[in-house]
């Protein structure tokens, strides 16, 4: 079976490598449109030893990568009318996320330790986000962080009310 036509002189590729291109554009688009976070990244001179580490956390996460074909990327992000050509220059990765920041916390902290990950750009609830907004968003901390701030926050504002309120009855003691 010829996977190339020739028609009129032209190599036309087969309709099944077609198809098969299309199904790819087709997974990138539901990919890109039902997560929260989109991380593009460079993963060249990463060993299998840590690509597979990093999976490994990125499920942790709640998130995952996997590496397209940039020509299809490209495909699937213009039919999404995003537009982030620019950076479909060498080998690339996805990440994809369920929430904003996981895996592009994640990401940022394996390229921290693994000079060969290179981060490229982001796509956080639809918006494109370069190089600096996806660092600001790596330093946030995690919603866990975020509680036990508030919490510490509450605490303090309790622990401050207790103290005017007993001064308070000390006072009305006195009089």
């Amino acid at each position: 079976m010829a996977l190339l036509n020739i028609i009129g002189g032209v190599i036309v590729a087969n309709e099944k490598i077609l198809a098969k291109k299309q199904e790819v554009i087709d997974e990138i688009k539901d990919r890109v449109s039902n997560s929260s976070s989109v991380i593009l990244f460079d993963y060249r001179g990463i060993t299998d030893k840590e690509a597979k580490e990093l999976r490994t956390k990125l499920k942790e996460n709640d998130a995952d990568y996997k590496v397209y074909k940039n020509t299809l990327m490209a495909r699937a992000l213009s039919d999404l009318k995003i537009d982030i050509n620019d950076q479909l220059v060498g080998p690339s990765a996805m990440a994809f996320g369920t929430d904003q920041i996981g895996a592009v916390k994640v990401l940022s902290d394996f390229a921290k330790k693994n000079q060969a990950l290179v981060l490229k750009v982001g796509i956080i609830d639809g918006e494109v986000s370069d190089k600096e907004k996806l660092d600001k968003l790596a330093n946030i901390p995690s919603r866990e962080g975020l509680l036990t701030m508030l919490a510490g926050g509450m605490i303090g504002i309790a622990r401050d009310l207790s103290i005017c309120l007993n001064l308070y009855a000390e006072q009305k003691e006195e009089n």
